[in-house]
């Protein structure tokens, strides 16, 4: 039987960064992909001050800098009249190294952690294209069952197994955890296009949560492209909304001459809100999205999940070296709640608001929001909020 330290499965952003901060204390890790490679598709791609603060060390930051684009402010935007309020992230200064929003793929961050682990890190086993069929647990491990695309079934044997596999997970669901939440009624339409929005929209950020008379909508610039988030029309349903003539329909309410934009990818997204009840159980944890999955609206999902990452590998690092198994009950401590009260809630308030349809609670809102950003201790306290700041540094206070 092949042995190893710990399994890890799913080489997203979550596995990757538990795998290389496990693999930097020399502890040795088997990282499996179901995927053969990482996946380009639409995803997360926004990344917070602390979590480019935490990215720092490997110098991760730096090659996410350069292949992404710096997001000094964001804005809630009333369309079309374009009144906004607008948020300054340069106030936080004092508080991060990185006082903006970067705008940059999910899957980029994923190759940078992959190349550094392949060629700085050689306790860390990555294993593309193989899945877990299967795993057994008792007090002493865990036997891992896998199968691979290329290549014979094996079994591993290992002293702890962390389910990183995202919202389907196989690990979480083969532990038969409650995953107790809701699903939203709504599907977002994700839509990547290198339409130039910011020469038909004055005072455009790089990060714009708009209200129209339609519904709502959503504008992400990054480095090449432009990422919109449109949702079906009454009555119609997602097959339909996916329909270039209807993606091009909804476009051209934004701007009319979207009609002729170059539109690059299309996914319906079904926004959940939902969190495990248990990130521990005996031998075999769950991080990211396995434990919890949140509305996409404020970019919250992935960090909080590099977040959980970064925690973990700490108190796994000290029990494989001797310290009490009792640690990894104090991640859970210390992840859980936050993921709940500034993961979850925070962006269900973002999508509540953006959902919200009476032009004049809108226009209260807005107001709001406004006066809000136009308060230096009001808007400090609303950005450390929103940058995940305050969640990360309550988090490491629990006990």
């Amino acid at each position: 039987m092949n042995q190893t330290d710990v399994v890890v499965v799913g080489a997203g952003p979550v596995g990757l960064t538990l795998a290389m901060r496990l693999g930097l204390q020399g502890v040795r890790v088997l990282l499996l992909e179901a995927n053969q490679t990482i996946e380009k598709d639409l995803r997360a791609s926004t990344f917070h001050p602390p979590t480019l603060d935490l990215f720092d060390e490997q110098g991760i930051t730096p090659q996410l800098i350069k292949a992404g684009l710096i997001a000094p402010t964001w804005q809630v935007r009333n369309h079309p009249s374009h009144d906004c309020a607008e948020f300054d992230l340069s106030i936080l200064k004092s508080h991060t190294a990185h006082p903006y929003r970067l705008q940059c793929e999910q899957w980029r961050l994923s190759e940078f952690l992959k190349t550094y682990i392949e060629n700085h890190l050689p306790s860390v086993n990555i294993r593309m294209g193989v899945s877990v069929e299967g795993f057994t647990q008792t007090t002493e491990g865990v036997s891992v069952q896998t199968r691979a695309h290329h290549g014979p079934d094996e079994v591993w044997s290992c002293q702890y197994l962390v389910g990183c596999d995202g919202a389907k997970s196989v690990v979480r669901k083969t532990l038969d955890l409650e995953f107790e939440g809701q699903t939203f009624p709504e599907t977002t339409i994700l839509v990547a296009t290198d339409f130039p929005f910011q020469g038909h929209l004055p005072h455009l950020s790089f990060i714009n949560y708009c209200w129209s008379p339609e519904g709502t909508f959503s504008l992400l610039r990054l480095k090449n492209l432009w990422r919109v988030s449109l949702y079906p029309s009454l009555n119609e349903s997602i097959d339909e909304a996916v329909q270039e003539d209807s993606v091009r329909a909804k476009l051209r309410l934004i701007v009319p001459e979207c009609q002729q934009a170059h539109i690059i990818q299309v996914r319906p997204y079904r926004i959940h809100q939902r969190v495990v009840k248990q990130y521990v159980l005996g031998r075999v944890i769950l991080a990211g999205d396995a434990a919890h999955i949140n509305s996409p609206s404020g970019g919250m999902g992935m960090n909080g999940g590099v977040h959980d990452a970064f925690n973990l590998a700490d108190k796994l690092t000290r029990v494989l070296g001797g310290q009490s198994q009792a640690l990894l009950n104090l991640y859970e401590r210390q992840r859980r709640p936050i993921a709940i009260k500034h993961v979850i809630e925070q962006s269900a308030k973002n999508r509540a608001r953006m959902q919200e349809k009476d032009r004049d609670k809108r226009l209260q809102t807005l107001q709001n929001l406004q006066a809000v950003s136009q308060d230096p201790e009001r808007a400090l306290q609303y950005l450390l909020e929103t940058s995940m700041i305050s969640g990360l540094r309550e988090s490491i206070t629990q006990v």
